[in-house]
């Protein structure tokens, strides 16, 4: 009995230090974010990431062009953990890239980037991206529109672009592209891809997406930010051929 209240009270305590490292995390992730101090003819937001200052301008009438939180808890790993994932010289691209700041923080980090987004969008995402990273950084970013599941084969040949990184930032919601969106990620992802996706779950279809994406992916939890509703994912291919062979062998 004594052992059991004991056991109860060791995972109470768990479950507030995780209460507490969850509250600081996302505080210290947020506060990355300032306003400015007087309003001027165009609204802007301002975050600090890599010791330099960047404003982003949002478009309110257009959904796409909005930035989320998902995105300041992407840039904020992927700054805090350089070392072990060092986007110098990589070849990224970002899927549903909004209005650009995962973009140009990898792009301030060394990356050579590649921006992409629907076609409305493109406008608010190219003045954000090319007015932080001029003169900035090594590479200058390369913003496109992708549709998911058009014509991504004829857009980005797999022989020819061959991208280290993926990096998506909310990109799962609800709404009805969301098998295109999982051929994009396996088209573009290669043997030696990493995808790292930040998600804030919202609707049930959002969780089955996740299952789904798993049958075709490893899947390891970075994060996980109960109080702003977000996970953070790395994910890598599996290999089918692999699994192929070793299905043949067991039925030999």
């Amino acid at each position: 009995m004594e052992t059991q209240r004991s056991d109860v009270m060791e995972d109470s305590k768990t479950k507030e230090e995780g209460v507490a490292a969850d509250a600081e995390l996302a505080k210290t992730i947020m506060d990355r974010r300032f306003y400015p101090s007087l309003l001027g003819p165009e609204p802007w937001e301002g975050y600090i990431f890599s010791d330099l200052k960047i404003r982003i301008k949002e478009s309110t009438d257009l959904y796409g062009a909005v930035l989320w939180p998902s995105a300041m808890v992407l840039c904020h790993f992927l700054e805090t953990n350089r070392d072990e994932y060092n986007l110098k010289e990589k070849n990224v691209i970002e899927l549903g890239a909004g209005t650009g700041l995962v973009t140009i923080v990898s792009s301030l980090l060394g990356a050579k980037v590649t921006s992409t987004d629907l076609p409305d969008v493109l406008g608010n995402l190219q003045f954000n991206v090319m007015s932080n990273t001029k003169d900035r950084c090594k590479y200058t970013p390369v913003v496109t529109d992708l549709i998911w599941g058009q014509d991504v084969e004829q857009r980005f040949p797999r022989a020819t672009h061959c991208f280290d990184y993926i990096l998506a930032a909310d990109v799962v919601y609800s709404h009805p592209y969301l098998e295109e969106l999982m051929d994009t990620f396996d088209h573009l992802c290669q043997k030696n891809t990493q995808i790292l996706w930040a998600m804030r779950f919202r609707l049930d279809p959002e969780n089955s997406f996740v299952d789904r994406f798993r049958e075709r992916f490893h899947l390891e939890e970075l994060y996980n930010l109960p109080s702003l509703s977000i996970k953070l994912y790395r994910a890598w291919r599996k290999d089918k051929r692999t699994k192929d062979q070793g299905e043949g062998e067991a039925a030999a």
